[in-house]
């Protein structure tokens, strides 16, 4: 396989030492400042203005494309790459745009190319470990008495709106996998930019686990995560480091006794960047799993579009005070027509009165001033409501004109990866 780059940060960077290891070749990398580390091998740099190298086939199999630097062209640039058909594993959250993230799922949705977004976290074998016990918990209750909240407290230096949105982005895939979808959203802060350094949120569904997430300040980032139960607690301590270790305790109370839990076998050498660099090859060839049980499976664009929008969702509830109901939409094509049919049918209905309140004000003035011109024009209103109804209805056929499921490329029709 070999790899191409579009800009760099710690997290594409490890990726392409993980290939390098495996055996793999770095192709173009664009736009790359700085050195590199000597993990990374041999590579070819290029000028950001050469970043249409990374549209050829034979250069390289899959782009890995980072958010260090993130703008509109680069915005531009991926776009293009989807439309492309090219493979993509993107740092996340690239942009903090729903739009952007949704409108790039409906361009996947008719392209061959697929999007692994970096959100190797879920994979850790201490978050299937500590799903399964919510499961279990929830299914008979534990040793620990029953559920009573999760908890995810980040700490991390930079604390600016876009700093705490980006965390949250990341950690909402967590809160997804560990608890389910969330159906209402509640922002709680002060008001103004001091709002994000002490900014908490939480999360609620008529049959879920109540979660709660905060920021705090923190020399380096980190991130706890505390399952609260009624006589104890569970806690896994997650590095801000790419590679640190993952640490799991336990906090029974007076009453609780200890879980026979220990640390999975694999937990020590989780390797975040093996780990994507692995789902993006299964995306390349094909593969559906590599023949393990795996309860927790990789992140689509759907799931890392979906952490954007619960992202992007806090400060409307921070600007309104009060909880915000999250939908279960489908974005594509159909849906965004039937969205616009909608807004355009209330308008043709709103322009439709307006229109009989004037023809009827000119009809009236026209002919009491004797003014035969007026009324004639006055009396065509219903023929304009009309035509403009017939050219309503007929774009409800444009539906039929939009391809079906079937006849779309197929993600996995692609030729085996060289190299």
């Amino acid at each position: 396989m070999k790899l191409g780059l579009l800009g760099s940060d710690p997290q594409t960077l490890a990726v392409a030492a993980a290939a390098v290891a495996a055996g793999d070749a770095i192709g173009p990398a664009v736009g790359i400042a700085g050195e590199l580390p000597e993990t990374c091998g041999a590579i070819d740099r290029q000028p950001l203005e050469q970043w249409q190298l990374l549209l050829e086939t034979e250069r390289c199999d899959a782009v890995l494309v980072a958010i260090e630097g993130w703008n509109d062209e680069r915005a531009e640039q991926v776009r293009t790459l989807v439309q492309a058909g090219r493979p993509l594993l993107l740092n996340h959250p690239a942009c903090l745009s729903m739009l952007w993230a949704y409108e790039l799922d409906m361009i996947l949705a008719d392209s061959a190319a697929s999007v692994v977004p970096f959100l190797p976290a879920r994979r850790h074998p201490l978050i299937t470990q500590l799903r399964q016990f919510i499961e279990q918990s929830i299914a008979g209750g534990g040793p620990f008495g029953s559920l009573e909240t999760l908890q995810f407290e980040r700490r991390q230096a930079d604390r600016s709106r876009d700093a705490v949105l980006g965390s949250l982005a990341c950690d909402a895939d967590l809160i997804r996998v560990l608890v389910g979808e969330p159906a209402r959203l509640m922002a709680l802060g002060s008001g103004g930019d001091a709002a994000w350094a002490t900014l908490a949120i939480g999360f609620s569904g008529p049959d879920q686990l109540p979660v709660r997430w905060q920021v705090a300040k923190g020399a380096v980032e980190e991130l706890t995560i505390e399952l609260v139960c009624t006589t104890g607690r569970l806690r896994i301590e997650v590095p801000g480091d790419l590679n640190g270790c993952w640490q799991l305790s336990q906090l029974p109370d007076a009453a609780g006794q200890p879980l026979p839990l220990g640390h999975p076998a694999d937990s020590e050498n989780f390797d975040p960047a093996a780990v994507m660099l692995e789902t993006l090859r299964r995306q390349l060839t094909g593969t559906a799993d590599s023949g393990v049980d795996e309860t927790i499976t990789a992140a689509t664009w759907a799931d890392a579009a979906r952490t954007i929008e619960l992202a992007e969702t806090v400060p409307r509830s921070l600007t309104k005070g009060r909880a915000i109901d999250l939908h279960q939409e489908e974005f594509s094509e159909l849906g965004t027509f039937r969205g616009t049919m909608a807004s355009l049918g209330c308008g043709i209905i709103m322009a439709g009165l307006l229109l009989l309140f004037l023809a009827t004000l000119v009809g009236g003035v026209a002919q009491a001033a004797g003014w035969e011109f007026g009324e004639q024009l006055a009396s065509l209103w219903p023929y304009a409501i009309l035509v403009t109804l017939l050219l309503f209805l007929t774009l409800q056929l444009l539906p039929l004109l939009l391809p079906t499921q079937a006849s779309r490329p197929s993600k996995n029709a692609q030729p085996p990866p060289s190299g």
